[in-house]
């Protein structure tokens, strides 16, 4: 520690004056000397009998002390250190900081240390390592009590329990009733293979079927063609002919809640024969062996079919394709035959259940469009009042909604030009027709003032005698 003192004095000179440990006034200053020779001398509490310049200098090591402790202690963090020869270099100064940054700084805060910090910047609450630390997996220790060489070369795997028949139908269900919506096999077929059907395999077709037999004739067309995309990455022939077999049995209690099932079924077991998923001798084998009427109606059914077919080809549309999976010019082509047969027979109950077995209400706007277009060709009270009372019929019944019917008015706006070309008469009928549908309630009058108007012509002859004539061409 002397050394230490000597070489911070070399380094800062301290004149004497400055080493009192009291405070003195001027006053005081003046008597010093006096007191000084009255008074015994003392170093730090330690009375010294000594002569005065081994007070002078006790004094001055002792300041010095007090210095460097201080500012050992205040300057720890800017890398003070001491040369060779005992002199003190003092580090660069750092700047403070803001206090934001030290509640985040990692350094140690007593002052002590060499500011780096802790554990190397791996230290601290939720910290995992160092920045760009890589672990290696740790070799495994034989002569850990806990090492068992039983487990030194065992495969874990996820292994999914097979469904029981309490949990088959829960499951598989919500998969079927999606497949209703989205119409996309492939995802059916993924679905199934991240179950474990087990036993249960057999039974996807039949709970297929019995939820079609309840559903429109869109939904079963998807089923036909889901058991024949089925058949092979899922399914097997075996499971198909198992499928089929409790279906063809439970058909007793299927009447109770579908009273055409036998036909449906027989129609499912058509489509299997055409499609090569059930071979062609499984109607032969039932032959002689049915006791059942229903099954013998259904197996008739299927036979009936296959015969009609050409050479048990695929049976294309036997429940008709539903909603947007149908060509749009067949759907037009349907809706002007529903037309043309309600002219003829007036029964607009009939004309609305067809319209709904189409399955297309983002497309009755069409509907309309082809009514109208049939009014201003037909030249006909008769057919106006006709279409009129069944755009009415349906608006009420809201099979057409108020959106359907604007757009296909609106579409007839659109295309009048080019329809008063084969019709010339067409914009007289038109504003007609609107005017009785607004009468009537089918349009609004927002709709009723889009109507276009084809501007009137005076033909005036020599023999009109001036007379405009009332109508336009």
């Amino acid at each position: 520690m002397a050394t230490d003192c000597a070489a911070w004095l070399n380094a800062n000179p301290v004149e004497a004056e400055d080493l009192s440990d009291s405070l003195v006034s001027e006053d005081e200053d003046h008597t010093g000397s006096v007191v000084n020779k009255n008074l015994k001398n003392e170093v730090n509490g330690n009375w010294l009998s000594s002569t005065s310049s081994s007070i002078h200098e006790a004094r001055l090591k002792a300041k010095a002390k007090r210095r460097l402790r201080k500012n050992s202690s205040r300057d720890s963090g800017r890398g003070d250190s001491f040369s060779d020869n005992g002199d003190v270099v003092r580090g660069t100064s750092v700047a403070p900081a803001s206090p934001k940054s030290k509640l985040l700084d990692r350094k140690s805060r007593l002052g002590k240390g060499r500011g780096l910090p802790k554990k190397g910047g791996a230290g601290g609450k939720g910290v995992w390592g160092r920045s760009g630390e890589v672990y290696e997996q740790e070799a495994v220790d034989q002569n850990d009590p806990n090492y068992d060489e039983a487990q030194e070369n065992c495969v874990y795997e996820t292994v999914v329990p097979p469904l029981d028949e309490r949990d088959f139908e829960n499951t598989v269900s919500p998969i079927l009733q999606e497949y209703f919506e989205h119409g996309d096999t492939n995802e059916v077929a993924e679905l199934l293979a991240e179950l474990n059907l087990g036993p249960m395999r057999s039974e996807v077709p039949s709970l297929a079927v019995s939820l079609a037999l309840e559903a429109k004739a869109s939904h079963r067309e998807l089923t036909s063609r889901l058991l024949a995309d089925l058949c092979g990455p899922v399914l097997s022939r075996s499971d198909m002919e198992i499928s089929f077999d409790k279906l063809l049995l439970e058909l007793p209690d299927l009447v109770l809640d579908t009273p055409g099932a036998p036909q449906l079924v027989g129609q499912f077991i058509a489509q299997a024969v055409s499609d090569q998923i059930l071979s062609k001798s499984y109607i032969e084998a039932y032959k002689g062996r049915v006791d059942c009427e229903y099954t013998r109606v259904s197996l008739d059914r299927a036979a009936v079919l296959l015969r009609m077919s050409m050479e048990g080809l695929r049976i294309d549309n036997q429940w008709g394709a539903g909603g947007g999976q149908r060509p749009v010019t067949q759907l037009i082509k349907e809706m002007n035959l529903l037309l043309k047969e309600y002219v003829l027979s007036g029964d607009s109950k009939e004309a609305e259940r067809c319209l709904r077995d189409l399955e297309v209400p983002h497309f009755h706007h069409e509907f309309v469009y082809e009514a109208i277009v049939m009014v201003l060709e037909s030249k006909g009270e008769k057919t106006l009042e006709m279409v009129l009372q069944l755009l009415q019929s349906l608006s009420v019944s809201t099979v057409i909604t108020l959106d359907q019917m604007r757009r296909g008015y609106e579409r007839v706006y659109m295309d009048i030009a080019e329809i008063n070309i084969d019709v010339p008469r067409a914009y007289f009928l038109l504003e007609q027709f609107v005017d009785k549908s607004f009468s009537t309630g089918v349009i609004d009058v927002k709709l009723r003032d889009l109507c276009p108007c084809r501007g009137r012509k005076r033909f005036i002859s020599e023999g009109d005698g001036g007379v405009v004539k009332a109508e336009s061409y």
